[in-house]
């Protein structure tokens, strides 16, 4: 036994009812945080990479006894090195390289396309572009509607689950604050309390948004689209959500 937790992803030894020296060739992996198994079985691995396909495998239909209804196989197993760790994207790009690209938004009320403002908000402009790049955004909703002020999105709040690789793109951003406006079709971070909570959140402004000048983040500006942002903008709201189901279907990154 050691100190290691039976968090997702850890990998044990199956042994029997209070029987300790018992572990042979079946294993079993935590889908799910499970500190009741803490120090009764011997963790020996993690896993590194697939937690996106363990969880699919876990939700295989099972019968009364646990059993999988249909055949869930290890085909083979394969010993590798470690492989290195892959470099950021968009790490070596300078502010100028930063600026050719875009970023079209496919929204339910058509597309908003934004330039962006390295020479402003330099790691807010690459986190936007890995979240986009990885499809982050895909499926998040226009979940705040202020109107006169701003439209809201990327929560990932009543999106569908994050992949693996979605998962390690997700980080908060010290503030970058700049000179930039918060004027009509500006595109600004959100976050909470902490200045420096930002991660996947972000607004576009619709009208005067001097309140937020120096205590948001602008990275960028609509330059196509401000058709769309005004229809999202009219939406029905409930207070400040809208009534029906306003979406980015995803984010298209072009040079």
């Amino acid at each position: 036994m050691s100190a290691e937790k039976h968090t997702r992803g850890a990998v044990s030894a199956v042994i029997q009812p209070d029987r300790p020296d018992t572990a042979g060739a079946q294993f079993f992996i935590s889908v799910t945080d499970q500190p009741a198994l803490d120090g009764k079985y011997t963790i020996f691995g993690r896993v590194s990479e697939g937690l996106d396909v363990l969880q699919k495998m876990s939700e295989t239909p099972a019968d009364e006894s646990g059993a999988p209804l249909t055949r869930v196989e290890i085909v083979s197993v394969t010993l590798r090195d470690t492989p290195p760790p892959e470099p950021e994207p968009f790490s070596a790009e300078t502010p100028v390289d930063l600026a050719r690209y875009r970023a079209v938004l496919d929204t339910s009320a058509g597309p908003i396309t934004i330039e962006f403002l390295p020479d402003k908000a330099p790691e807010h402009v690459r986190n936007f572009l890995r979240l986009a790049e990885a499809g982050v955004f895909d499926g998040t909703l226009f979940h705040r509607v202020v109107r006169g002020f701003a439209i809201q999105t990327g929560s990932l709040t009543g999106r569908p689950p994050l992949t693996e690789k979605q998962q390690k793109r997700i980080k908060t951003m010290k503030p970058e604050f700049n000179d930039t406006k918060h004027v009509k079709g500006v595109v600004s971070m959100a976050r909470g309390d902490d200045q420096a909570s930002a991660s996947t959140s972000f607004f576009i402004v619709t009208g005067d948004g001097s309140s937020l000048d120096g205590k948001y983040t602008p990275f960028g500006r609509v330059i196509d689209g401000m058709a769309a942002v005004e229809t999202i903008e009219q939406t029905p709201v409930t207070g400040e959500t809208p009534v029906t189901r306003v979406e980015l279907r995803g984010v298209r990154i072009v040079k």
